[in-house]
């Protein structure tokens, strides 16, 4: 039986734009090597599962609301959800189309494709120096992780995956959960059809997500308020040896019956 491993990256300052963040975290992966952790700090099909907002936060991926104009269509829809009209403007900068709305809460198809609140745009652990200021996802986080993964593969010699994540809420379920929005190294769905069972009977329907169950996982870790773990290495998970982007886990609309 397989066994897993979640192991923390500590130390980690916090992010500022401009931060070499491959850099960064090559010296918090050199910290696992300590007697009391592990002798290699980062081995071949390890994925480092990193929170989106240190990404986002070394891209400088800053919005500052004072400079922010917003227009009658964010002022309208500011009204039936009770935001901010400036926050409403760079959400809907970010979206493609406004899926729901109602009091306290604005549901948006992303530019990236997938179906979340806010459009990914945040205020929380972003403005420690009192300006009114929200971030604002990775412009592209599949080539993000595809950047921090080469450096950091240059520099260990290995072939590890990256995973950035983001926690969103699912259709008819309650609470937040690590997801994938962005990857490199890595498939991010698998396609079991094919496959036998236990039993001997043939998958046909069974594609597996196996980016968004890593990033799950590692999000147990990973700091959601002041814990202060932005990056995770994960250990020992299987999957096929193939590159992927988070793109292929958006279910294509054609498909869904709750669009």
């Amino acid at each position: 039986m397989n066994a897993i491993h979640i192991l923390p990256l500590t130390g980690i300052p916090l992010i500022q734009p401009g931060d070499d963040l491959p850099q960064i975290l090559g010296d918090a992966l050199e910290r696992l090597t300590r007697p009391d952790r592990f002798s290699k700090p980062v081995r071949s099909t390890d994925v480092l599962v990193l929170a989106q907002k240190i990404v986002s936060k070394a891209e400088g991926r800053y919005v500052d609301l004072e400079t922010v104009t917003p227009s009658g269509h964010a002022k309208a829809v500011a009204l039936q959800c009770d935001k901010d009209p400036r926050l409403i403007e760079v959400i809907l900068s970010e979206s493609e189309a406004v899926v729901r709305v109602r009091p306290g809460l604005i549901i948006t198809r992303h530019r990236l494709g997938f179906i979340s609140a806010n459009a990914g745009v945040d205020r929380s652990n972003v403005a420690p120096d009192g300006i009114d200021r929200v971030l604002r996802l990775p412009e592209n986080p599949d080539r993000s992780a595809q950047q921090i993964r080469l450096a950091l593969c240059e520099r260990f010699g290995v072939d590890l995956g990256v995973i950035i994540a983001d926690s969103h809420g699912r259709p008819h379920r309650m609470g937040t959960v690590g997801v994938a929005i962005g990857l490199s190294g890595l498939p991010g769905l698998e396609d079991w059809r094919g496959r036998k069972d236990l039993f001997g009977y043939t998958l046909q329907h069974t594609e597996v997500g196996t980016a968004d169950q890593i990033a799950a996982a590692a999000t147990l870790l990973l700091g959601q308020a002041a814990e202060s773990i932005p990056a995770v290495i994960v250990r020992g998970a299987i999957f096929e040896a193939r590159d992927g982007s988070a793109r292929e886990i958006n279910r294509p609309r054609e498909m869904d019956l709750f669009p």
